[in-house]
């Protein structure tokens, strides 16, 4: 089973979430993971994938230009359908509570939906959602800096938890569907 995480991170936030969630697919036996920086990735590599994980900050409310232009190069993979059956998850971090995690995870998820992609969001059975509810996928909240000399809020504790716990889950899923095809 092939896993690409794509991300696009400013200031660290949302790649220490990428690097979670990375590591949470790599946890499925028989994993191999790809973990790249949007301005890295090439598109051409997903079609080889069974599971596709993006994610980006929050834009108010919004995909990241960065993660967005990454998705716009798709069209190619679209008009062959090589997209199609793959398993995908997303992603995100904002700066304030109420900074549009879900209308960010609904934008991410949208064009996966146009490529025929089957997601898998964060069911709340999963003890550290249970009380978060990210069910679209993992959004969380990193504090924006004051100044200069503040310490990163970067994610961590649960934070992470939900990161590599979406990349399992993701991970599991295109698993089983790649065992079933064979």
């Amino acid at each position: 089973m092939k896993a690409y995480v794509v991300y696009d991170s400013e200031s660290g936030h949302t790649e220490a979430l990428a690097r979670s969630v990375a590591e949470g697919a790599g946890l499925v036996r028989n994993a191999e993971v790809t973990l790249r920086r949007v301005d890295e990735a090439d598109p051409r590599d997903l079609a080889d994938m069974d599971a596709i994980l993006w994610g980006c900050a929050g834009h108010f409310g919004t995909v990241s230009s960065g993660l967005k232009e990454f998705i716009d190069r798709l069209g190619y993979l679209w008009a062959k359908g090589q997209l199609v059956g793959k398993v995908g998850g997303v992603f995100c971090t904002t700066a304030t509570q109420h900074g549009g995690i879900e209308a960010t995870l609904l934008s991410l998820i949208i064009p996966m939906l146009h490529q025929g992609m089957i997601i898998a969001g964060l069911p709340g059975n999963i003890p550290e959602n249970a009380l978060y509810g990210s069910y679209y996928g993992v959004g969380i909240v990193c504090p924006v800096e004051q100044s200069p000399d503040d310490p990163l809020n970067l994610p961590r504790g649960n934070d992470l938890v939900l990161g590599r716990a979406l990349g399992k889950r993701v991970a599991e899923i295109a698993q089983q569907l790649r065992s079933s095809r064979y």
